[in-house]
């Protein structure tokens, strides 16, 4: 009897399961089309070396190549640049309104609205916006200097000023976004953890330092995962404004990613570079989110 038992519950599960592997199979098909192989045939391109008119080879020449390119290092400073200049104001800007925000109220409601609409607005337009709004002697910012005594700037001529100028663009752009979240993580923070710190004396900045900044570690990991994604991927403000210049002072790495495969057709150098990009944002991620996730454990 015993053994029935058991053979019904095993045929019932390997029915189960194969009913499971049928309603699964169109996705892992969909996923191995478009996810799995085309990793796999970068990792391959940036691998394989062929020059015009020879066969193909095996080796890390496309590797080399990258790492001795010039206009590669310039790109690996701008990204840097751009990835601190943007996920760092954002972020704090970002805990900032969020904390000030975070009592509920007409007034509040209206100010998150109002923050979130960048959000609402396409980059490209956005970027066609602050075109104008960049431009030298007729453009909104330099009408607003002018009363102060500067004259017609040329914000995204100069290679001193063309990637700050990028970076404000994300700055607003992004901020409304990552506030969200840090909305999120304060409302999951027990209210009976602040009220005893406050019995125990503790004032409003010592709670916010030793209560909420470490129970916002989690939040924290996750924004910062997001914001090291939209460094690398958000470009199509670049193309419209600077189209990498003047003099590559903002072109970023999946601008140059581009370049070499669109425009030079170069697919080894360029899936290198994707190898390279890639690996170090895993890398990032994962030491973000080590560090940041470690430790912290808390109930709602």
């Amino acid at each position: 009897m015993a053994g029935e038992d058991v053979r019904i519950g095993l045929a019932r599960a390997s029915r189960e399961n194969m009913v499971a592997a049928v309603l699964l199979a169109p996705s892992l098909l969909f996923l191995a089309a478009f996810t799995y192989w085309p990793v796999f045939g970068v990792v391959l391109r940036s691998l394989t070396e062929q020059r015009f008119g020879q066969s193909a080879s095996w080796g890390f020449g496309n590797f080399i190549r990258l790492f001795a390119d010039t206009h590669f290092h310039r790109v690996l400073v701008n990204t840097v640049l751009y990835a601190v200049g943007t996920i760092v104001p954002s972020l704090v800007l970002a805990l900032f309104l969020a904390v000030a925000l975070s009592k509920p109220g007409r007034l509040t409601g209206l100010l998150r609205t109002v923050l979130m609409l960048p959000q609402m607005v396409p980059l490209v337009a956005a970027a066609a916006l602050y075109v104008f709004v960049f431009l030298p002697g007729e453009g909104l910012l330099d009408h607003y200097l002018a009363y102060f005594g500067r004259y017609a700037t040329n914000w995204l001529g100069s290679p001193d000023l063309a990637l700050p100028s990028v970076i404000l663009i994300t700055i607003w752009k992004n901020t409304g976004y990552y506030m969200l979240f840090f909305l999120a993580g304060l409302a999951g923070i027990p209210a009976d953890l602040l009220e005893a710190a406050r019995i125990d004396g503790a004032n409003g900045w010592r709670r916010f330092r030793d209560v909420t900044l470490p129970l916002l570690g989690p939040t924290f990991a996750f924004v910062g995962v997001i914001a090291m994604v939209n460094a690398l991927v958000q470009i199509d403000h670049i193309i419209v404004m600077t189209g990498g210049g003047p003099s590559d002072s903002t072109n970023m790495i999946l601008y140059y990613i581009y370049q070499q495969a669109e425009q030079n057709l170069d697919l080894g150098l360029a899936s290198a570079a994707t190898v390279v990009c890639v690996g170090v944002l895993l890398a990032l991620a994962l030491l973000s989110l080590r560090r940041l996730e470690r430790g912290i454990h808390y109930e709602s």
